[in-house]
């Protein structure tokens, strides 16, 4: 039986970033909505919810596994709960041909069993990719390169879903040399 998505080669990223931003969107007529210091919002991305859906995660998968495809790259970490189903995405389009190995990175070390402050099945010695939803400052992507090469990790770049372009994450990412690519930029501040 033929797969009823279509290859990456062939999927219209143009069109699949601006699904997932419908599927993504939230408005705070829909639900009330706060900032991190709890103050009310007009609108967020919540793209668990649209990658939860199997034709977003398969679409996805493989057009971030693509992109990774054409760097080198066999090796994704994620950073933040917002990464969880973008790894498993990316995991679950690799093929047999160009496997691909994924990694969480914790906030911190974790105290008990093995003590790690990266999971997964990631050789130090490759370059790795830091995948999350959305790309905005940079401030996180920067937080988790750093503890990354302090661990002794080469990062490669960055691959989000969303770049937020009013705030300058990508140009601050680019400038310690770092690869950085979003399905989607979105230059708008009100949704």
């Amino acid at each position: 039986m033929a797969d009823p998505i279509e290859s990456a080669d062939t999927i219209d990223v143009q069109a699949l970033g601006h699904r997932l931003y419908d599927l993504a969107l939230v408005r705070s007529g829909d639900e009330p909505l706060l900032d991190p210091a709890g103050q009310p919002i007009k609108w967020l991305l919540d793209s668990r919810a649209a990658l939860l859906r199997n034709d977003m995660f398969r679409e996805v998968g493989r057009v971030l596994g693509q992109r990774l495809r054409e760097q080198g790259i066999t090796q994704v970490v994620g950073y933040g709960y917002g990464s969880f189903g973008l790894v498993g995405a990316v995991l679950g389009a690799a093929g047999d041909d160009y496997p691909i190995h994924g990694g969480f990175l914790r906030e911190g070390r974790k105290e008990h069993g093995r003590q790690r402050l990266l999971e997964g099945p990631i050789d130090p010695s490759e370059p790795i990719v830091l995948v999350d939803d959305i790309l905005n400052s940079g401030q996180s992507a920067l937080k988790s390169v750093s503890r990354l090469s302090a661990e002794g990790y080469e990062v490669y770049g960055v691959l989000t879903l969303f770049h937020f372009t009013w705030s300058g994450g990508r140009s601050r990412l680019a400038s310690l040399g770092l690869w950085v690519s979003s399905l989607l930029d979105l230059n708008l501040r009100s949704a």
